[in-house]
């Protein structure tokens, strides 16, 4: 199978080395999990100081009031990919009826009517628990460290809250006293602090101080208090109280919420067993159909039957763009928080029949296929995702997500895809420093659906980590941001570096591309058919001839597509890190 050869030039080097590596979304994060490794600390320590930096030093893309997937292997154990399960549920108030009640047919986009439990927080110090082997202490105070004295605004954050500034100023008054102090948009590299949410932090470490020991079960014993902590104490009896009072949403109403200190205590994070395929010699596992995770397996199997897949010609990209949109009709009509087998969805036979509908021209329909015993959801079709009316409608609202990476030494290797709990979710809780995310905006208010809203069910997550295996064990673990695209800019990434040779930063800075012809996951739910987005370095040919098959193509610039991250290990032992330069703050470090 032949691809293109990849460019010579890379914007970093795909690093390399034997101690261990870290890569994520920003600097400051892969920087603090590759200390925590540098101090004698396993990936898994190492990962949630980075992770809880990403909440302090990313707050327009993820925060403690989000969710957060993960995927990994251990070094005992390492041909078992296990998924991270930190997304939390609908609360035990939020019913379908509850919310027609409310005069809404979507749930909205923004506000605290759309906060599913959250579960990010409660992710990271089970992982911890568990897997890790420092004090709580000793993770957190790097979060601690930015939160109370302080980091560099990302030019990204500083654009964030001036889209947001007016709703701020008029409905949400607590989220402009913490972002906007003196009433004015800070700038891009301004230092800015949170120290309610580093007293949060310090709450958790004290929550553990009276237990004795130093022993291991001591050590979780001291997580698990803080686990309560977050659970019972003043951070869920905060945001319950703060949250029952109507506030602006995004449909331009104001609602109040209907989560409880009750939700937060119902929930518990945990671990479940991964889903795969093989492909080319490779397994590629994902979290279950509670995520979109399996619709990138689906993808993988539908290809596997061509021999010209390379995304960087036209026949290549065309086959992947229709196959994706096969496999994401299949996410819209049949997945969510509940039995479904993908053992059917999954097959090689059920692949084949998906393949034979992929034409040489794009399709301008939404098609998921037929399983056995069960009836395809149809989700309305909405052709234009609209456009925000003012402060607190519409897309300026809306977020996106983080990433992170880690492997060590010896042999553990995890990837991470926090987010939710965005800056601009829902009204900044004043004690806490944070916001609640808004996860529920995935759901239908349609009881045919397999991702209705039912009280304690978990969302249709868009987050979707990746680990791939060779050879009965873990050999590298990649994501990205990107809400439906996520699954989408790491399928080319796949191909070229499983196929065509290529190095893992090769992959990541070649050209990408994605449809819009899904059913969009966030507020107001569009639907664009036959929509492709590009990269202008895909070439004018490629494009040209991507319209000339019908696709409607819109040029989104040289470098603007995914922000796939990835660390990995060679069969020769020799562990490797790479990032994107996309957004110019993803980085990878290592040794």
């Amino acid at each position: 199978m032949s691809f293109t050869p990849p460019e010579a030039f890379t914007t970093r080097p795909t690093l390399t080395g034997t101690f261990g590596m870290s890569a994520s979304t920003h600097w400051l994060a892969t920087a603090s999990a590759q200390a925590v490794l540098e101090r004698g600390g396993n990936a898994f320590d190492a990962v949630v100081a980075g992770g809880f930096v990403l909440h302090v030093v990313e707050p327009h893309l993820n925060g403690p009031g989000g969710d957060l997937v993960g995927i990994f292997a251990t070094a005992t154990d390492p041909g078992t990919p296990v998924v991270l399960m930190g997304q939390g549920p609908a609360p035990a108030a939020a019913t379908i009826a509850h919310y027609r009640a409310e005069g809404l047919d979507l749930i909205p986009g923004a506000g605290g009517l759309a906060a599913a439990v959250p579960g990010a927080v409660d992710a990271w110090l089970t992982l911890l628990r568990d897997h890790g082997t420092w004090e709580l202490g000793d993770v957190l105070a790097y979060a601690i460290g930015y939160a109370r004295d302080g980091h560099p605004l990302l030019a990204q954050a500083a654009g964030t809250i001036a889209r947001v500034a007016d709703l701020f100023r008029t409905h949400w008054p607590s989220s402009a006293s913490l972002w906007m102090p003196d009433d004015r948009v800070p700038a891009a590299g301004t230092i800015v602090r949170n120290p309610a949410y580093a007293a949060v932090l310090d709450s958790l470490v004290d929550a553990g101080s009276g237990i004795r020991g130093d022993g291991e079960a001591d050590r979780a014993a001291r997580i698990d208090a803080a686990r309560r902590e977050w659970k019972t104490g003043a951070v869920a009896r905060s945001a319950a109280r703060f949250l029952a009072e109507p506030h602006r949403h995004s449909d331009g109403a104001d609602h109040a919420a209907v989560i409880a200190t009750a939700d937060f205590a119902a929930f518990d994070a945990g671990y479940e067993a991964a889903v795969t395929v093989d492909v080319r010699g490779h397994t590629i596992a994902k979290a279950g159909a509670w995520t979109q995770g399996p619709a990138l397996l689906q993808t993988l199997r539908i290809l596997d039957g061509y021999d010209e897949i390379d995304p960087s010609t036209e026949r290549g990209a065309h086959t992947i763009l229709e196959a994706l949109k096969l496999a994401l009709a299949d996410r819209d009509a049949y997945y969510g928080d509940g039995d479904l087998a993908l053992t059917e969805l999954l097959s090689a036979d059920y692949a084949a029949v998906r393949r034979a509908q992929i034409g040489d021209e794009a399709s301008r329909e939404w098609r998921p296929g037929h399983l056995s015993g069960r009836a395809p959801f149809r989700p309305p079709l909405r052709r234009t995702a609209g456009e925000p009316a003012a402060a607190g409608v519409g897309e300026p609202t809306r977020g996106d997500t983080c990433h992170i990476d880690v492997t060590d030494r010896w042999g553990n290797m995890i990837a991470v895809t926090p987010s939710g709990g965005w800056l601009q979710s829902s009204p900044a809780i004043p004690e806490l420093g944070f916001c609640v995310g808004t996860r529920l905006q995935m759901m239908w208010l349609d009881a045919d659906s397999p991702a209705a809203l039912r009280p304690g069910s978990r969302p249709r997550t868009t987050l979707t980590p990746t680990l791939v295996l060779r050879d009965g064990r873990a050999v590298m673990a990649l994501g990205t941001p990107g809400g439906d695209q996520q699954e989408q800019w790491q399928v080319p990434v796949l191909l070229r570096m499983i196929l065509g040779g290529y190095s893992a930063q090769q992959a990541i800075d070649a050209p990408s591309l994605h449809t819009t012809a899904l059913v969009d996951s966030f507020w107001p739910r569009g639907w664009t058919p036959a929509g492709v987005v590009v990269e202008d370095r895909l070439g004018d040919a490629v494009i040209d001839g991507l319209r000339a098959r019908g696709h409607d193509v819109t040029r989104a610039g040289d470098w603007s597509l995914g922000r796939v991250s990835a660390v990995g290990r060679n069969r020769d032992g020799l562990i490797w890190a790479a990032a994107n330069p996309r957004g110019m703050q993803g980085y990878a470090a290592g040794r």
